[in-house]
């Protein structure tokens, strides 16, 4: 089970990334999750929000540069080392992570994961056990 992400094309420049979320904030779509990933000239927003298929319909129409990517959502202990051993099961299957980031939702911690082979690392995490998320988890955590 994979979740649909949102990366959008930013120039690095004052009001851009206000802009983004202020469209979203207006049609009423919660951000779940996001990250930045950002150099001196541009940077790429991540997100997963509430409402996925409206959120590109709109800003695709505002002519943002945006694209989606499949990612991985896995539910862990919000304990010391929990990240650590999603990693290493993934490492020990020599499934390499191209970026993650991860929140604390309202009793775990999640992490959000791009590996480079998106299928075989859902088939290991759930051989192992890991607790994989939906979107509709991720929504209503």
């Amino acid at each position: 089970m994979t979740v649909k992400q949102i990366s959008i094309f930013l120039e690095n420049k004052s009001g851009r990334l206000a802009e983004v979320l202020g469209i979203l904030g207006e049609e009423n779509i919660k951000i779940n999750a996001l990250t930045i990933a950002d150099t001196s000239e541009y940077g790429i927003l991540r997100l997963i929000v509430s409402d996925f298929q409206r959120a590109v319909e709109i800003l695709k129409e505002k002519e943002f540069s945006v694209n989606i990517t499949e990612v991985v959502a896995v539910s862990t202990p919000n304990q010391a080392g929990s990240f650590a051993k999603v990693l290493k099961t993934l490492s020990d299957e020599t499934i390499s992570i191209e970026y993650m980031y991860a929140f604390k939702s309202k009793t775990n911690a999640v992490i959000i994961l791009r590996p480079d082979s998106v299928d075989l690392a859902l088939h290991v995490l759930g051989k192992h056990k890991f607790k994989l998320l939906s979107p509709d988890d991720i929504t209503n955590n």
